[in-house]
């Protein structure tokens, strides 16, 4: 459930990722940007409610997309936005949104300020006809419809679709240099209203040698009557704990006190053992 600052604030959306591509997937690359983007987020008293990783298939990453679509979520994909052969999402886009490709006017103009300038530290004339040149138009080559992301790396953009009651879609490339300035430009200047002020964090306790379907209904009591979270992280070969359960809860501060010091009552009524009490913000 999501709570937010205030009561009559409208409900928080939910923020999703895809990553696209084989090299996540067959291990020659390990994802960066899933930890980023939470980091991302919760800069901004935001969460991350799920993530997807698709390789280079255009049935699935065209499924993923509507999916996506579909829902009413706010979703960044990083991946996959090239011209090569490999990069399919741009076509994937527009096949699951149902639109055509076309060549943004904007896109067309950024990327060929970029090739302008690449020709001149390199000292060479521009020729807008020459194939190399020609082809780099392609990553300006949108669905119908989309809105631009800015890149201020290599002013090469990314682009937005969705939204009007759907899912907004935010594409940006699988550089970490250039997506997560992108992702930031994106929570800051199109969704500001979703920041949340109020401090969030995390409370838990180490209860030794538990069994979860026994701490069940104490957390389903702490969810019932406080506006948090209850986790629990079992563990069965802990190196100091041996086997045990990390429970806890997380929300805003204040209402993060008030179950914890009831689920601690709840812990010693029940006679449980218990280890060290963990805070993280």
């Amino acid at each position: 459930m999501s709570h937010s600052s205030t009561p009559s604030a409208a409900p928080l959306p939910a923020f999703g990722l895809v990553i696209i591509g084989d090299e996540i997937l067959s291990g020659k690359r390990a994802d960066k940007h899933m930890p980023k983007v939470i980091e991302l987020l919760a800069a901004r008293g935001l969460t991350l409610s799920w993530s997807r990783c698709v390789g280079d298939d255009r049935t699935r990453i065209t499924g993923v997309l509507r999916d996506a679509f579909a829902s009413a979520d706010v979703v960044f994909c990083c991946g996959g936005i090239g011209a090569t052969p490999d990069d399919h999402t741009r076509q994937c886009a527009a096949a699951a949104l149902g639109v055509e490709l076309a060549l943004h006017p904007t896109a067309r103009e950024l990327i060929e300020q970029r090739m302008r300038d690449i020709a001149a530290e390199q000292g060479q004339t521009f020729d807008p006809e020459r194939p190399d040149n020609v082809h780099r138009y392609n990553m300006g080559v949108f669905p119908v419809g989309s809105r631009i992301i800015p890149n201020p790396y290599n002013r090469i953009p990314g682009f937005s679709c969705g939204g009007h009651g759907g899912g907004s879609v935010h594409f940006v490339p699988g550089f970490p240099v250039m997506a997560w300035p992108m992702i930031e430009w994106v929570l800051d200047e199109l969704y500001p209203h979703c920041h949340q002020s109020v401090r969030s964090m995390e409370r838990s306790v180490v209860v030794m040698g538990a069994m979860e379907a026994a701490l069940t209904p104490l957390m389903e009591q702490i969810e019932r009557t406080h506006a948090v979270k209850v986790f629990s992280l079992p563990s069965v070969d802990h190196p100091t704990y041996g086997r045990h359960i990390e429970l806890g809860v997380k929300g805003a501060e204040a209402d993060v006190a008030a179950a914890f010091a009831e689920m601690l009552a709840g812990l010693r009524l029940s006679g449980a053992q218990l280890g060290p009490e963990l805070v993280r913000s």
